[in-house]
């Protein structure tokens, strides 16, 4: 990474200490442990994390510690959400599962170009091999495929299927709040080599479509905690932008 852009990613992480954790943490407080739990503990959930450790490409901001951040609060949603359909408690571990493994699976293919619907490819193929069910594989590979924003969302066939698909969706999408500029901008940056000065003349355009992303959240707990998380992550964005117009003018001239 580039010096300049490491020197920024400290400064926005320095200023996302002055923002406040996003509420979603502590009102689902039980959820997120229940959460952490299963994950570290279902064997079927740890054989796909392993699978994703091996094989995901790490260096573009939606590698290992991306998948993991969105399995786990996929699980979470599912938790707060699984009653709106009537799932039952054994129902409900299997689901906790798939969400986990939905996350884990969601961006193995994020370089390329129709990356959602290249992920449900491979994912189909990575959970046949592990034992999973036909109606299991659907709604895992529905999931994957409707998870890109402003893409098409499909429905399922199953009520199950489509709550794991909002959910995953919303998990991946709380993604673009604080970290967003604490950790995943500065991996892509540094992947496609981007000059600070192209960087900032598409800062603007980066910080609307962010804005975007605030209306489009689907479970009903996505639609009532997913708006702080981009707000966070713009409050983050619009107070690095400003240092950066203060305080590293001579290096935008320079590059």
């Amino acid at each position: 990474m580039k010096t300049i852009f490491r020197q920024l990613q400290m400064e926005a992480v320095r200023i996302a200490r002055q923002y406040p954790a996003p509420d979603f943490y502590r009102d689902f407080a039980e959820e997120v442990a229940q959460s952490v739990r299963f994950f570290a503990t279902d064997p079927l959930a740890k054989q796909i994390q392993g699978y994703v450790v091996e094989n995901i490409e790490d260096d573009f901001g939606h590698g290992v510690d991306h998948a993991r951040k969105v399995a786990l609060d996929t699980g979470v949603l599912v938790l707060a959400e699984a009653g709106s359909i009537g799932c039952e408690a054994g129902e409900l571990t299997r689901l906790l599962r798939l969400a986990h493994c939905a996350g884990l699976l969601h961006d193995m293919r994020r370089k390329e170009k129709r990356h959602a619907a290249a992920g449900a490819a491979e994912a189909e193929r990575v959970l046949a091999f592990h034992g999973f069910s036909s109606r299991e594989i659907a709604d895992i590979c529905l999931a994957i495929a409707n998870h890109e924003a402003f893409g098409v969302n499909h429905g399922g066939e199953t009520r199950e299927g489509d709550l794991l698909s909002d959910c995953l969706y919303d998990a991946d999408k709380f993604r673009w709040g604080p970290e967003n500029f604490t950790h995943t901008l500065w991996s892509m940056l540094s992947y496609r080599d981007i000059p600070l000065e192209t960087f900032l003349s598409h800062y603007p355009k980066g910080m609307a479509f962010l804005r975007k992303v605030r209306d489009t959240f689907r479970t009903p707990t996505g639609r009532a905690y997913g708006p702080q998380f981009i707000d966070i992550g713009i409050g983050i964005g619009n107070d690095l932008y400003e240092l950066i117009r203060s305080e590293y003018a001579d290096s935008v001239i320079s590059s």
